[in-house]
């Protein structure tokens, strides 16, 4: 399967790829299929049923109302996130809502949207059925699908197993594991951004990948600059206080010169800002997916403020860079809080940041992977275990402490030359294995963990 950076890294709402996103990918894909199958005049409504993980957090992670919206025909990349709630509001209350924005239906949410909460399909924690009634309750049509992480939605057959149609757009430098990439690099003299390009080029124009990474750039810049002004608590139960905004005030008070550790916060605060506009169902960049949307933008925004010389052709390359370790984690690891737990979420963007940054630092390729293989390694058994199902505690703070994880990666990478013990492969393997071997209560389910510990109020 061939993987384009822009896959990693897309425009979104928050708070999740796998349980927001990909759930509006999906119902968005049924209500189209059923246009493009001549049955949907006759459809007079649509049942929806969450499994796994999907089923068991989905309420915290805002599922029903994308669900909602995608069968409206809604895309996470361009819907107005501030018509969210009066739309769906407005459904629920009037029990309708028309399919692809013209036939309208009846949908019931009590009735109409199942969220199964210990029952799974077998392929992945994160499965979906849609199924088209007619006025006699006869089925139509149905359609299973699994959000695999970073708001990849996968089809799947009627016995739910998984129906992966790949990309087998042909690249210049094909690569699925680390090694294979360093080989790229080393036989060719070329940077891992470089191998990058030379693949993105099979879909695009070099202008047009620019342009596109950039316009992903001013997204994340949009999104802080949002989350530094405001203030409150962010929705759901737990009562989270927004805290970005009163950090950034005090940093723009005080003299860098005062303290030695005044940069740090300043990361801090760029992965805080994100992640609370992500929890409050904000415009966010999955990268790669939406629980740790922070740590890439924040470590990009180091770069970009604090780095002396740097240019947009380093943010370019930043992100070029951190798609290539991305396509590795997406191959032959996973991105998936419910697969593997939150060391393929944060670890897996940690690894992303470490490398991009080491990067545009100067780094070589080997040092560039020895960087990525530290911000993962030491996120290795991170489970996911969301208090309330919602992604607040503790994926905000998680996000502002594994972007100044990926900075301390790069510097220890650069401060050696790339000889290291163990490679990134390896690690991946390592986090693929530990995830298989996690128990369920811990991946994304709330059933374990902080989420067991912490009680809601």
């Amino acid at each position: 399967m061939t993987i384009s950076v822009f896959d990693l890294f897309s425009v979104g709402i928050g708070p999740s790829s796998s349980h927001t996103v990909g759930p509006m990918r999906a119902a968005r894909t049924f209500a189209s299929g059923l246009a493009a199958s001549g049955v949907v005049s006759e459809t007079a409504s649509v049942k929806a049923e969450l499994f796994g993980s999907l089923g068991a957090t989905g309420y915290g992670h805002g599922s029903p109302a994308a669900v909602i919206l995608g069968l409206e025909g809604e895309r996470p990349e361009d819907i107005d996130t501030d018509t969210v709630a009066p739309r769906v509001a407005a459904i629920r209350a009037s029990r309708r809502l028309r399919l692809m924005g013209e036939h309208e239906i009846t949908f019931v949410e009590d009735d109409d949207l199942v969220m199964h909460r210990r029952k799974s399909l077998p392929a992945h924690p994160n499965g979906m059925r849609f199924a088209a009634l007619d006025a006699s309750g006869a089925e139509l049509a149905s359609h299973m699908y699994y959000s695999v992480g970073g708001g990849f939605v996968v089809d799947a057959e009627a016995t739910g197993e998984l129906r992966i149609v790949p990309d087998t757009t042909v690249v210049t430098y094909p690569f699925r594991t680390g090694a294979e990439l360093l080989d790229h690099c080393l036989l060719n003299g070329l940077s891992v951004a470089d191998v990058m390009l030379a693949n993105e080029l099979a879909w695009r124009s070099e202008d047009e990948v620019r342009s596109g990474l950039l316009h992903i750039w001013d997204v994340m810049q949009e999104c802080v600059a949002k989350g530094c002004t405001r203030e409150g608590a962010l929705p759901g139960g737990l009562r989270v206080p927004r805290r970005a905004k009163s950090l950034y005030d005090k940093l723009m008070t005080e003299d860098p010169a005062s303290d030695p550790l005044y940069i740090m916060d300043w990361i801090s605060l760029y992965a805080l800002a994100v992640n609370e506009e992500n929890a409050s169902g904000g415009r966010v960049v999955t990268a790669p997916t939406n629980g740790a949307a922070g740590i890439i933008p924040a470590v990009l925004h180091y770069y970009r403020r604090f780095v002396p010389d740097a240019t947009d052709d380093g943010v370019v390359e930043f992100l070029l860079t951190a798609g290539a370790i991305g396509v590795i984690l997406k191959e032959t690891g996973s991105i998936s809080g419910a697969e593997v737990g939150c060391q393929g979420e944060v670890g897996s963007a940690c690894a992303m940041a470490a490398a991009a940054l080491a990067a545009v630092l100067g780094g070589t390729p080997l040092q560039v992977e020895n960087a990525a293989e530290i911000g993962l390694e030491h996120h290795l058994g991170l489970t996911c275990d969301p208090v309330g199902g919602l992604v607040q505690i503790p994926c905000i703070e998680r996000n502002a402490v594994g972007s100044t994880k990926a900075v301390h990666a790069a510097r220890i990478a650069l401060r050696g030359d790339g000889t290291h013990v163990v490679p990134l492969d390896k690690a991946i393997k390592t986090m693929r294995e530990t995830g298989a071997d996690m128990s369920t209560k811990y991946k994304e389910t709330a059933r374990g963990g902080l989420a067991l510990n912490v009680i809601e109020c």
